[in-house]
């Protein structure tokens, strides 16, 4: 794995499940990790916690010239702030669909926005997103979110080709259903939590739920000089969701 030792690294997201992950194998590889949460205060030791709403311009701002002030660079957005949303299209309420759309899609977007005017100054950059199978596939119930990450997934496309020859690369990860802090309270929500898990381990081939450290090694990757020819990408990490 590349080493990350003098890399600016943006994390959102970062006080759990994926982000949480992301933070603490990139502090471990040497990044100078600045980490972006509704309450930052979960994010790993040794990041630069910053509570920030990365559905609001002037928070998204806020993280990004606190990272660029600090070290004069960028090398790294990793956009992983997500938010769920377990309804149909008749059944989802106007708010939520507009709230998830402003943490999942806008939140991608302003992010980049924000951040890819250093990168290509710099000459080179990689940006993660977090999408998810949702985007690529129907879900039962799953309208807002799996609307919003087809928009992440396209939008990573978009940006890649408009900055290839800059140096920028953009990525996402695609991750079926992970043993996450946010499915632990869909599961607690359930009338039958004990049934609603096995539902949710049933659909993955491989017989479990994927592990949020798993997500993360998949993530880095992509962030990492390894992966320097890779852009453009929907990396599926789903225990084979996609293919059954």
């Amino acid at each position: 794995m590349s080493s990350f030792v003098d890399y600016t690294v943006v994390v959102t997201g970062a006080s759990s499940g994926i982000g949480f992950e992301l933070s603490r194998l990139l502090v471990d590889a040497g990044a100078q990790v600045f980490a972006a949460d509704l309450d930052a205060a979960g994010a790993p030791d040794g990041c630069v916690r910053i509570d920030a709403d990365v559905a609001l311009e002037e928070d998204v701002e806020r993280v990004v010239s606190t990272a660029i002030d600090a070290t004069g660079r960028i090398d790294v957005l990793c956009n992983n702030a997500g938010l769920g949303s377990t309804t149909s299209v008749v059944d989802c309420p106007t708010d939520e669909w507009d709230r998830v759309f402003a943490v999942n899609a806008r939140g991608v977007f302003l992010g980049m926005k924000h951040v890819l005017p250093t990168m290509v100054a710099q000459g080179k950059g990689s940006i993660v997103n977090t999408a998810s199978v949702a985007g690529l596939i129907g879900l039962p119930d799953r309208a807002a979110y799996s609307a919003s990450k087809g928009a992440v997934i396209s939008l990573t496309r978009q940006v890649a080709i408009q900055y290839a020859a800059t140096g920028v690369r953009c990525n996402c990860i695609c991750p079926g259903t992970v043993d996450s802090p946010w499915v632990g309270r869909l599961l607690q929500g359930a009338d039958d939590p004990a049934a609603a898990r096995a539902a949710l381990v049933a659909r993955q081939p491989v017989g479990r739920l994927g592990q949020p450290l798993e997500i993360a090694k998949a993530a880095l990757y992509l962030a990492s000089d390894d992966a320097e020819f890779v852009t453009g990408t929907a990396l599926v990490i789903d225990g084979g969701i996609v293919a059954g």
